[in-house]
């Protein structure tokens, strides 16, 4: 999971917490903004419709009681998953859809002037968005694993799921020039 790479909370956590209807708005509006990089799950309007805002009506994801998460609400698995199709990703691919999707769109902030350099995108992922600290953030992570395996890693995802996993151009080029993100030393 997402909390055992390093981040706080996971995906599903951070969604009960905020309100499933905010979190809805916002990934709808991102994905009419960045429709061919951004999908919103089709099953989250069921759960809307359904009533569930997440903590702040105590019905969500989870259950709670006073006020206190209790752990999962099975019958969210029938609005999450109507057909009933078993899902066949591993807990690591998860993690690593999630995780490159988050790198690749910080380094699109990059190149599109949304950040000043790598470092500004570390420092905001890490104190803001909640990247775990000592991978040092998204640009930290590349250069850990290097441009070419991510960009690797990313091809292939692209090639299963679509483009939405295509690797940014500024992380292509590194990934043929060589380049990192940081310069050693």
């Amino acid at each position: 999971s997402l909390t055992g790479f390093g981040f706080p909370v996971g995906p599903i956590t951070l969604i009960d917490e905020v309100g499933i209807d905010v979190g809805s708005h916002v990934l709808s509006t991102m994905e009419r903004a960045f429709s061919s990089r951004i999908k919103a799950p089709e099953s989250l309007k069921g759960i809307l419709e359904s009533g569930r805002l997440g903590r702040k009506n105590q019905k969500g994801f989870y259950k709670y009681e006073e006020g206190e998460k209790q752990g999962p609400d099975e019958q969210i698995y029938a609005l999450v998953n109507p057909d009933g199709k078993k899902a066949s990703l591993t807990t690591e691919e998860i993690v690593e859809r999630c995780l490159l999707v988050f790198v690749n769109e910080s380094i699109r902030c990059l190149e599109e002037g949304v950040l000043m350099d790598a470092y500004s995108g570390d420092v905001g992922a890490v104190f803001g968005l909640g990247f775990p600290p000592f991978w040092g953030g998204p640009f930290k992570y590349c250069d850990h694993l290097g441009a070419g395996k991510v960009v690797e890693k990313l091809k292939s995802l692209s090639q299963k799921y679509g483009e939405r996993f295509s690797p940014a151009p500024l992380l292509v080029k590194h990934a043929l020039e060589g380049k990192s993100f940081f310069q050693e030393g």
